[in-house]
């Protein structure tokens, strides 16, 4: 559905870069729901730009709930929130317009809309858009929280620099997270993550990391097999995150070096509940939650817009040239992408969970 994601509860995603405004509408949501427009801004500022790691284009994302929203409870019907762009600087872009820029959208959105594009900051391909799921996560994961579902993300490496695992209080460790603008669980390393983004700015260069997220509270037996798995519905989610290139779910891509016998996740009882020893599949079997918490990683990219000369082509005149990047942007995204991940996650898990238990489930008490 091209904008709009979910079946049960889905949001849908508008606006561009350096258009009057950005948002999202989403639909599903049972009544009676608590909406706190103050943890909606918090949930932002995590996403807004921090110090020098970050662009220097500065909004105050002073979002506006339009509809759906009654006396601080959803009402049922569809809640429109508008946030509006105010520090936008479109002439940064108007001398480059017909140069693709490496590895942003600008070559493959010109192929898909035949130059109708807006192509101000990315337009519609633009992190910026992601401010509408971060609003709508700050609706969603309060009420995922008040019925027992956690979901946190740390920086688990950026700049080949990398964070502790999250430990066994994994309750603590999430909620430590949202009291942090820079995601990480061993504050010894924020200060080397930060000057590694600060040096590579310095030389007109960026760089990316992982980020690692855990979802706690989830009972055994949800999801489908096959096609609607727990890990290719957030999987779907999770690569619609601008810069997001990769995923694995446990312990993913290492569980091709080991046997059988160091990978199986060995069943026991704690008391009446079936748990397992370790957690190598993530929390999840055969596509459905096997009532462990689920754990996926996944990889974000370098910034691709550079201070550096790089080579690309003119789409207008049809040749090779050179690009000398213009505008603001970002050294890194990762600090930045943490809490969009943390959304789009709840968005997912809200989604799931609706379609097993019924869309009344998320205020039921």
């Amino acid at each position: 559905m091209k904008n709009t994601f979910g079946n049960n509860v889905s949001v849908t995603i508008f606006g561009e870069s350096h258009g009057n405004a950005i948002g999202v509408v989403i639909d599903g949501l049972a009544p009676g729901v608590d909406v706190d427009e103050n943890y909606i801004n918090k949930l932002l500022e995590l996403r807004r730009p921090a110090e020098a790691i970050s662009t220097s284009r500065k909004e105050a994302d002073k979002f506006v709930i339009e509809s759906g929203v009654f006396e601080g409870k959803t009402t049922g019907t569809p809640i429109c929130i508008l946030i509006p762009n105010e520090d936008t600087r479109s002439k940064d872009y108007s001398q480059t317009r017909w140069l693709a820029r490496p590895s942003h959208a600008d070559y493959t959105s010109n192929c898909k809309y035949h130059g109708y594009e807006d192509f101000r900051g990315g337009g519609h391909f633009s992190g910026r858009i992601t401010a509408g799921l971060v609003a709508a996560g700050g609706i969603i994961l309060p009420a995922l929280n008040k019925k027992g579902i956690m979901i946190g993300t740390h920086i688990k490496k950026c700049a080949g620099i990398s964070d502790r695992d999250f430990s066994d209080n994994l309750i603590g460790d999430i909620e430590s997270l949202y009291e942090k603008k820079f995601a990480v669980l061993d504050a010894a390393v924020e200060e080397q993550m930060k000057q590694a983004i600060i040096s590579a700015k310095n030389n007109g260069n960026s760089v990316g990391g992982i980020l690692e997220t855990a979802i706690t509270g989830i009972d055994a037996g949800v999801g489908e097999p096959w096609f609607d798995t727990v890990e290719g519905v957030l999987s779907h989610a999770v690569f619609s995150v601008p810069g997001i290139k990769g995923i694995e779910f446990g312990a993913g891509f290492g569980l091709a070096d080991m046997y059988g016998s160091e990978s199986n996740d060995s069943f026991c009882y704690e008391g009446e509940k079936v748990v397992t020893k370790t957690n190598n599949s993530g929390g999840i079997n055969g596509g459905i939650t096997n009532g462990m918490p689920i754990v996926f990683r996944c990889a974000v990219r370098p910034t691709p817009t550079l201070s550096l000369e790089q080579n690309t082509v003119d789409l207008q005149k049809k040749q090779n040239a050179v690009l000398n990047s213009k505008g603001r942007h970002d050294p890194c995204i990762v600090h930045r992408a943490r809490i969009v991940v943390d959304c789009i996650t709840a968005i997912t898990v809200c989604d799931m969970m609706t379609g097993r238990y019924g869309t009344d489930w998320l205020a039921e008490i």
